[in-house]
């Protein structure tokens, strides 16, 4: 697949070198034409400009931006993205665990909003870079379960198989609607892995055991 991605922090790089291991073809872009060669350079992809990346991503556009960014970066690049596949690994948490964004639409709904023509889909948000940086994440003896949440089909499909290539079996998480849950849940686990030194996993029982 010709995969895009928009940012050179962390995300980036993590995520773009499994898709690069994976086989994919993956361009990294940004605003600091250096940062964006130097991160290229380290995960084997190519580098360009934000507009480049978004341009490049005709099968998927990662959007790995600081929150606080990403709504507009989607918005100016609208016109490029009509029609593609936008990745949104964003988290909006704010100090002390809480969303930055409120009570109202999810970041992810925000990004969809100035974007129109774009299919956006929520996704790796759950996880620290370092666990994407693992070949494959899977933890006593199971893969990591990537949810996701959109509305077109084909959209879904297609990051489906990015999860699955990063050594992960994704998880349907409903419609775009429901992203917010998502990055709350986001919030909620690391306020109790930073905030409080607690195990997550701890908090939930096995499935067999979850219902009547």
């Amino acid at each position: 697949m010709r995969i895009g991605i928009i940012g050179t922090g962390a995300m980036a790089g993590a995520l773009g070198g499994q898709w690069v291991r994976a086989g994919h073809d993956v361009l990294v872009g940004g605003r600091d034409g250096a940062r964006a060669a130097a991160r290229a350079g380290r995960i084997g992809a190519r580098a360009g400009g934000v507009r480049e990346a978004a341009g490049h991503g005709a099968d998927a556009v990662l959007l790995a931006v600081p929150h606080a960014a990403a709504a507009g970066v989607a918005a100016a690049l609208a016109g490029v993205l009509r029609g593609r596949t936008l990745v949104d690994c964003t988290n909006p948490v704010a100090p002390g665990f809480v969303l930055a964004t409120g009570a109202g639409p999810s970041a992810a709904e925000r990004i969809a909003a100035g974007a129109p023509g774009a299919h956006v889909v929520k996704a790796f948000n759950l996880c620290h870079e370092s666990v994407w940086r693992l070949s494959p994440p899977v933890f006593d003896g199971r893969p990591l379960a990537v949810p996701l949440c959109g509305d077109e089909p084909g959209a879904l499909e297609t990051v489906r198989r990015l999860v699955r290539d990063v050594g992960c079996e994704p998880v349907g998480g409903g419609g775009l609607e429901r992203a917010g849950l998502l990055e709350a849940t986001a919030a909620f686990l690391i306020g109790l892995w930073v905030g409080e030194g607690v195990d997550a996993q701890a908090i939930a029982p096995p499935l067999a055991h979850a219902g009547p």
